[in-house]
């Protein structure tokens, strides 16, 4: 409940290489995968095996984990790259299809830290129906748009522009880098709100928390997230210079509502236009 301000650094890290021969080794050329329980697409975009159905209830069955709270160790530490050799394995694939049904029942995005697992993958869904109780204007504000399942492992997220926002976490633009849930290389550039969404998930791996890029005065309890920001806060928007916040006319951030004194915003995981219960929207970390 907090607007992130602060620029964002380059993000890096390099991925482990298994190879198939001497001669990808040399090359740096990822060992595909055939044992995955399902496929990635070149934008991350993971599409699961039918067979593997009776594998989700299973898994339904042992229980899922807890999304762990801030002052878990976990949330502050390096997460640890996945060797390339590992992806096919049980433990990777489980896991990638528990961070999706988790992501799916709380939110739009997780990190695999978030769930006391100190790896360097993370998921990412925005849906139509999780869209359902935001408004035209502020989709368009948020430049949101339904994009389907997205599986990153060993990530990297570069800005494509020097531009930022107030309610986006850094730049509008970011470039994604990684491997599928397969082990296939993944690339694409990711825009608007799927943007955020990706650094907000890449923060969390290298142990940084929201609460480290916003702006303090904007701190509020989710009961209070309709209240306007304080007077003394400039208007949320694209800020054509980093560093500094544009002012912004249109429709309000986040959702909220609007005041004389600014926009109320929300978390990127504040499950965002999402009806969890009839008391309102579930409560962000």
């Amino acid at each position: 409940m907090a607007v992130a301000r602060s620029p964002r650094s380059n993000s890096r890290g390099t991925a482990r290489r298994t190879p198939a021969t001497a001669k990808h080794r040399r090359r740096g050329v990822p060992l595909h995968v055939r044992a995955a329980y399902g496929e990635s697409k070149p934008d991350g975009t993971w599409v699961e095996k039918p067979q593997n159905a009776f594998g989700n209830l299973i898994n339904l069955a042992k229980g899922q984990r807890e999304i762990v709270q801030a002052g878990t160790p976990v949330l502050r530490q390096m997460a640890e790259e996945i060797p390339l050799d590992r992806i096919d394995s049980a433990t990777i694939q489980e896991l990638i299809q528990e961070m999706i049904s988790i992501m799916r029942n709380r939110g739009v995005g997780l990190a695999a830290p978030q769930i006391g697992v100190p790896y360097r993958i993370f998921v990412m869904e925005d849906t139509e129906e999780g869209m359902s109780d935001v408004s035209k204007d502020d989709l368009v504000a948020q430049e949101r748009a339904p994009f389907p399942a997205k599986v990153i492992i060993n990530p990297t997220v570069t800005p494509v522009s020097n531009q930022s926002c107030a309610f986006f976490e850094g730049c509008l633009s970011v470039r994604v880098r990684g491997y599928g849930g397969d082990g296939k290389p993944v690339d694409f550039v990711a825009k608007g709100w799927q943007a955020r969404i990706a650094q907000h998930e890449m923060d969390h791996l290298d142990g940084v928390l929201y609460v480290d890029r916003m702006d303090s005065r904007t701190f509020r309890r989710v009961d209070l997230l309709d209240q306007p920001l304080p007077g003394a806060h400039p208007e949320l928007g694209p800020a054509p210079v980093v560093g500094k916040c544009a002012d912004f006319a249109g429709p309000r951030a986040g959702g909220g509502a609007g005041g004389e004194g600014g926009m109320a915003v929300e978390d990127v995981e504040g499950f965002i236009g999402k009806k969890k219960s009839k008391a309102g929207r579930r409560k962000s970390r």
